[in-house]
């Protein structure tokens, strides 16, 4: 059988979500997470306007249309991306993507019971296997005496696992909510645009509330600004796009299985970042998630 377009934009996700995970640790610490979120936000909508204005694109989306993706981004984006940098910031990159990667479970129930998606046989055993993977990658990828920040816990650990669970959730109902506007056939673009912007409205919101975590933690410095916005651009900008666009045509839990690779893509970044290969139980997670993609993209 050949293999679905709607599946690769999938796995372009999740590229796009592996390499922006190693870059985001430096900047959201140094800003704090609501600050970092707002800061990414901004420049990303400042990026897609422009696009959405003169292509005329906004015109596929109705009142309502905005509605349903506003309260999506909203989700998905002010309380589960907020959520996943502030686990990201206690339990560093390696460990928030496994926690992040259970959205793809999530989506598939979510997908079954209230969409009435179905998945076949192999469609179940290859999404078995990357699920397996990605924990196996994760949890076994860590040498024992491994001292870079990256991998230290700032905070209570507990707390950071809640949180990453959360952001999975968000992701995993965000894209529920999105999925039947996004059959409808309106513009991943001009949908991205939408959802962020509605995000950015909700952290200014909080910002003038005067709560005091909003407040960024150290000066956003032109460094800090374009290494955020290079991050906005690929994960936001990029990535949700495609997520969006996959969403058109294929079902929520497939599109999140496919996604959810990321956490196994984030190894070898790790590995030129820290200067040392992964644990072997890394490599086996890793082909058990190559091998569970191959079943699913060949269903």
């Amino acid at each position: 059988m050949l293999i679905s377009p709607y599946d690769l934009l999938a796995l372009g996700a999740a590229v796009c979500w592996a390499f922006t995970s190693v870059m985001s640790a430096t900047p959201a610490r140094h800003l704090g997470t609501f600050a970092f979120t707002r800061w990414r936000m901004s420049l990303v909508l400042l990026m897609l306007v422009p696009v959405v204005l003169f292509s005329g694109t906004w015109r596929s989306l109705s009142l309502a249309d905005c509605g349903v993706m506003a309260v999506s981004g909203f989700i998905g984006i002010f309380v589960g991306d907020t959520a996943l940098f502030a686990a990201m910031n206690r339990l560093g990159p390696r460990r928030t993507s496994v926690l992040f990667a259970t959205h793809a479970l999530f989506s598939a129930l979510m997908g079954f019971w209230v969409l009435d998606e179905r998945m076949g046989a192999q469609a179940m055993l290859g999404g078995s296997l990357v699920m397996g993977g990605v924990v196996t990658a994760i949890l076994l990828g860590r040498h024992k005496d491994e001292a870079h920040t990256l991998e230290a816990n700032h905070g209570h650990w507990g707390l950071g696992v809640a949180l990453g669970l959360l952001a999975a959730l968000c992701q995993a109902l965000s894209s529920l909510i999105a999925k039947p506007v996004m059959v409808s056939g309106v513009d991943p673009i001009a949908a991205t645009a939408v959802r962020v912007g509605a995000t950015c409205v909700a952290q200014l919101v909080l910002l003038w509330s005067g709560y005091a975590g909003a407040r960024a933690l150290n000066p956003a410095t032109p460094r800090i600004l374009l290494q955020v916005g290079w991050i906005g651009f690929l994960g936001m900008g990029v990535g949700m796009s495609l997520i969006l666009l996959a969403l058109q045509h294929g079902d929520v839990g497939m599109v999140a299985i496919l996604s959810s690779v990321s956490p196994v893509l984030l190894l070898p970044l790790l590995w030129l970042r820290l200067g040392r290969a992964p644990a072997p139980g890394a490599w086996l997670g890793a082909a058990l998630t190559v091998v569970g993609t191959a079943v699913v993209l060949l269903r």
